[in-house]
């Protein structure tokens, strides 16, 4: 099989370097977006001798114009892409609703809902083209299932798995496939961005358990890509076995009146 053309978002850290080294292993050729350039050139030089092909852009994915100007200016031989991961996402806060920040609810509609619609929208068209190609969206539990604090993340996470029906329904007659992956709990630089960098209250999201890996979510993610093109994985939730979903809520006062 001809070496595919992997687009990857968010490629820094966590889901999305994990990912690249799946498909640097499976000897694809990357394409590795995101905000921080030095990672990822540290992840370029580990993967060189493995991928096809690397090459590494700087970007916002909550820029629109950026978005478009880094895809239309791929350097010839990443030009036809073959599987876009829109994975740049992230948390902020834990506050609930009446008292979270409004920066930052924007920055998360911004990073999880904009950044997948602009990259999707850029790239997609190509694949249709070409009539072959894989949407991968990084979703979360999050996106179904409610909890405390979780209120704008999880409204965004929402629109990532339904948007990603909808693909499936725009795609019906071509070979493009479109998946949502929706990881639970899982130990990666998450909750360190969603609590700014405090160390404590991140560790504890995990103490006492042993959550999800980045591995464990590339490997899935790498799964869905591999499977043959007409077997489409629509949605896909995985969460760590010390994880399930919380009993109903109920509020009880000593003296009701």
């Amino acid at each position: 099989m001809s070496p595919r053309t992997v687009f990857i978002t968010g490629a820094s850290s966590g889901f999305g370097a994990a990912c690249a080294q799946q498909f640097a292993e499976a000897g694809d050729r990357l394409v590795l977006a995101a905000r921080r350039l030095e990672p990822l050139l540290k992840l370029q030089g580990e993967l060189q001798g493995q991928a096809a092909g690397i090459h590494v852009i700087q970007l916002d994915v909550r820029d629109r114009q950026a978005v478009q100007d880094a895809v239309e200016n791929l350097p010839q031989e990443f030009r036809e892409i073959d599987l876009l991961v829109n994975n740049a996402g992230l948390a902020l806060g834990l506050e609930p609703a009446h008292q979270a920040s409004l920066d930052d609810w924007e920055t998360m509609v911004d990073t999880n809902i904009k950044g997948v619609m602009y990259c999707t929208r850029c790239i997609l068209p190509g694949m249709v083209a070409r009539n072959r190609g894989h949407v991968i969206n990084i979703g979360s539990t999050a996106g179904a299932w409610p909890y405390p604090g979780g209120n704008v993340y999880g409204g965004t996470k929402a629109f990532v798995e339904q948007f990603t029906r909808n693909l499936r329904a725009d795609l019906l007659g071509t070979m493009v496939r479109a998946t949502c992956i929706a990881p639970g709990m899982a130990e990666t630089e998450f909750s360190n961005v969603r609590f700014k960098g405090d160390e404590g209250k991140a560790s504890k999201v995990y103490e006492g358990s042993t959550p999800l890996t980045a591995l464990d979510i590339a490997n899935i993610v790498r799964w869905a890509a591999d499977q043959p093109p007409h077997v489409n994985i629509n949605t896909l939730e995985v969460m760590s076995i010390h994880q399930t979903w919380a009993p109903f809520a109920v509020h009880r006062e000593a003296n009701i009146k």
